[in-house]
């Protein structure tokens, strides 16, 4: 990509998240960082292929999350956030845009695993689901764990590994709390998705928060499997900054078990029940009363 352009998406994404009312000094981080790009003399792609983030950084002036916000733009062409604030996200067409993914392939693992980022790939191929994938060979499972380790800028041993600066789930329920009160009070602004709209209504609210230094944004799913079980106005995806990448979260309403009707982050339902223990654990029965 030339400069200009990618200076123009850095640009729009400050419009969009002023006009959904975000935290300015985010909007200012990415209004100076496209007249940085628009001043360089040389092309930025060129910059990363030479130095790779630290480059970015150093010419930019940026931090670590917004220069992996350029890496993705000089690699890809697209910028997921960019997609998302436009109401354009679309879980399954980002899952082709891995080499060895086609559109049959993504529409599989998005229906029968339920992956909608490529951070849920990467666990994915990591933990053994992608090779019980019909169509994923050992050659093309180890192409792809390589286009991700690439794409999200780190390298991951085999295995789930625990994020370091992973949120507790208390700060997502949280986060979860403020998005539906403000829906439902009709606070937030509002976005018009491109899938599953065909009337081309803005109807999906968009939530901009921060928990200290770490950034939400907070919309309900508006994807394929959340309209087949009527779930889209309960399940609430959080995309949040962690580390050099941007992670996400799905908090839904338990259906089953001793958390039935509580709200769970998906995924993480040990520390949910641990969180909710107080509440599930009943009172012990009151002392007998001596007969006078």
């Amino acid at each position: 990509m030339h400069n200009v352009e990618i200076a123009r998406r850095l640009e729009e994404v400050a419009d969009l998240l002023e006009a959904q009312r975000a935290n300015p000094f985010r909007v200012h981080a990415y209004r100076r960082a496209a007249v940085g790009v628009r001043h360089l003399p040389k092309p930025l792609t060129a910059i990363w292929k030479e130095q790779g983030d630290a480059g970015l950084r150093a010419v930019t002036g940026v931090g670590e999350r917004l220069a992996a916000a350029l890496r993705t733009l000089v690699t890809t062409g697209r910028l997921q956030m960019l997609d998302r604030l436009r109401g354009e996200t679309d879980p399954v067409a980002l899952l082709e845009s891995v080499p060895g993914i086609g559109a049959a392939l993504a529409e599989r693992l998005h229906r029968e695993l339920g992956i909608d980022s490529l951070a849920d790939l990467e666990a994915a191929a990591h933990d053994g689901r992608l090779a019980d994938i019909g169509g994923i060979g050992k050659k093309k499972l180890a192409g792809i764990i390589d286009t991700l380790s690439m794409r999200l800028g780190r390298v991951r041993q085999a295995g789930y590994i625990r994020e370091p600066d992973e949120p507790p789930v208390e700060e997502l329920l949280d986060v979860d709390r403020e998005y539906r009160e403000k829906a439902a009070s009709g606070e937030l602004a509002k976005i018009t998705p491109r899938r599953f709209n065909p009337s081309g209504e803005a109807w999906l609210p968009i939530l901009h928060t921060h928990r200290g230094e770490r950034n939400y944004t907070a919309l309900y799913s508006n994807t394929a499997r959340a309209h087949e079980l009527g779930r889209v106005r309960d399940w609430v995806v959080l995309y949040y900054d962690g580390g050099l990448d941007e992670r996400q979260a799905t908090v839904i309403t338990s259906q089953r078990g001793v958390l039935a009707r509580k709200r769970i982050v998906r995924g993480r339902e040990q520390e949910c029940q641990r969180y909710y223990q107080p509440e599930l654990t009943p009172s012990p029965a009151p002392a007998p009363q001596p007969v006078s």
